[in-house]
């Protein structure tokens, strides 16, 4: 009879080793799991987008536009630079003729 409980002994170690076991080998497939669900998505890839000759047309034009209006102003501040000198001299020529007695 020992021969028996001995075995039976052997046997309920040996079930609870292999329970213990198939707790791990459960737990470390529900973490892999959980692993997978938490792993980002790969974004799907941008699609190209088609050329739009209006847009481009656009922005040239308005790059043109802009353009014009700055030559535009740098002529009006040219002009005006040179009309603010013509008086100067001027007036230094009338203050001259004044100073001279004329």
């Amino acid at each position: 009879m020992s021969d028996a409980i001995e075995r039976a002994a052997r046997e309920a170690v040996e079930a609870a080793d292999n329970a213990e076991l198939t707790r791990q080998i459960a737990a470390i497939l529900a973490a892999q799991q959980l692993l997978n669900q938490q792993q980002p998505q790969q974004p799907a890839p941008a699609q190209r987008q088609e050329f739009d000759a209006r847009k481009w047309l656009v922005v040239g034009g308005v790059c043109i536009a802009g353009g014009l209006v700055a030559s535009l102003f740098a002529i009006a501040v040219a002009i005006g630079s040179v009309s603010v000198a013509i008086l100067a001299l001027v007036l230094r020529a009338m203050w001259r003729d004044v100073q001279k007695g004329r």
